[in-house]
């Protein structure tokens, strides 16, 4: 396990979202400090405020991208277009690893179901399917992004 997929493991496993996890561990090596990542990141856990949509270890992935990849002037069409391309292909292999993107299918139930929730939460499911989403997360951004083994901007 890399630096980075630890932190983001940790940081998971003490109770914070998906999202914040995934962009508190890579932002911080790009820049992003831990404080901040955990304030943006808040409301995208459960797939976008328990929504059930995207899930929070691919927002905060497509976050971190943004991170390195931005049109930051009106000139910078090429930095948007990175960006695009790497969110593509990150969900690319996030799906492949997984099948989906949303939280919803998976994790097999609706965040609108409270029944179905508590059965989750009772089972285990967050603790143990999402924690593997998070990892998962790290290890392509690991990939796509310019950080070295060391979780840091070479």
């Amino acid at each position: 396990m890399s630096k980075l997929t630890d932190s983001a493991s940790r940081t998971f496993a003490d109770g914070f979202n998906c999202c914040q996890a995934v962009l508190s561990a890579v932002g911080e090596p790009l820049g992003l400090p831990r404080q901040a990542a955990l304030k943006i990141a808040q409301g995208m856990g459960g797939g976008m405020g328990h929504l059930g949509l995207t899930c929070g270890a691919v927002t905060g992935a497509f976050m971190a991208i943004g991170l390195v990849h931005a049109r930051l002037e009106k000139d910078q069409d090429a930095a948007k277009q990175r960006a695009y391309e790497l969110v593509a292909e990150f969900a690319r292999r996030f799906k492949a690893k997984n099948e989906y993107l949303d939280c919803r299918s998976l994790l097999g139930f609706s965040f609108d179901d409270a029944e179905a929730y508590e059965a989750a939460r009772q089972a285990g499911v967050f603790r143990t399917r999402c924690a593997g989403f998070v990892r998962d997360a790290v290890e392509i951004l690991e990939q796509l992004l310019p950080l070295d083994e060391h979780g840091e901007k070479p």
